[in-house]
């Protein structure tokens, strides 16, 4: 493993300290950009991706913070190809969250390899949760519409890792059944 990646996953850390995940179970929120790393480099995806991966939420949840991580500080830090893959799938925060999620099924056929791959990974990650650990808010319809809004977005991201595409697959089939189950049993 590079020392790269050790570097990212504390500035990462470092930067989501307080932060935790919307889901019942409250984790830390590191966990997240580490599973998304973790898949990164579990199906062959290339080290800045994995880099890109633990850091592609520093700028859009440290808008907040008394200092800012911006691209610059990521491109300075780790590069400015890693730099690029965050800004890819980034968010702008300061849009609405519906005019946002448009925005990432629109873009996401025109990414680079690499960022199609940590969305594909952050997606994987964001169903999984959502099946596990949904946040108390989130009744059943907004469950449905997360995941065929994640699926919609990986429709554009397809072509690059066959094995994280088809580990994709699976998990959104897995989350349509469930729902789909449990739709059934009220």
């Amino acid at each position: 493993m590079s020392p790269k990646v050790l570097v990212a996953a504390h500035f990462a850390a470092t930067v989501h300290t307080t932060h935790r995940r919307k889901g019942a179970a409250q984790e830390p929120y590191i966990n997240h950009p580490l599973e998304v790393a973790m898949l990164l480099a579990e199906h062959g995806a290339p080290e800045d991706a994995v880099l890109a991966g633990l850091l592609h939420d520093t700028v859009e949840d440290s808008s907040d913070d008394p200092e800012p991580v911006t691209l610059e500080i990521l491109a300075e830090r780790f590069g400015a190809e890693v730099a690029a893959i965050v800004g890819e799938v980034s968010d702008d925060k300061s849009l609405p969250k519906e005019t946002r999620k448009a925005l990432q099924v629109k873009a996401a056929a025109k990414s680079s390899d690499a960022a199609k791959q940590v969305k594909l990974a952050d997606k994987i990650s964001n169903l999984r949760a959502i099946m596990s650990a949904p946040p108390a808010s989130w009744d059943h319809a907004r469950r449905v519409e997360y995941v065929g809004w994640a699926g919609r977005v990986v429709a554009g991201l397809r072509g690059v890792n066959p094995s994280l595409e088809a580990l994709f697959d699976a998990t959104y089939r897995t989350a349509m059944e469930s729902l789909a189950r449990e739709a059934a049993s009220t």
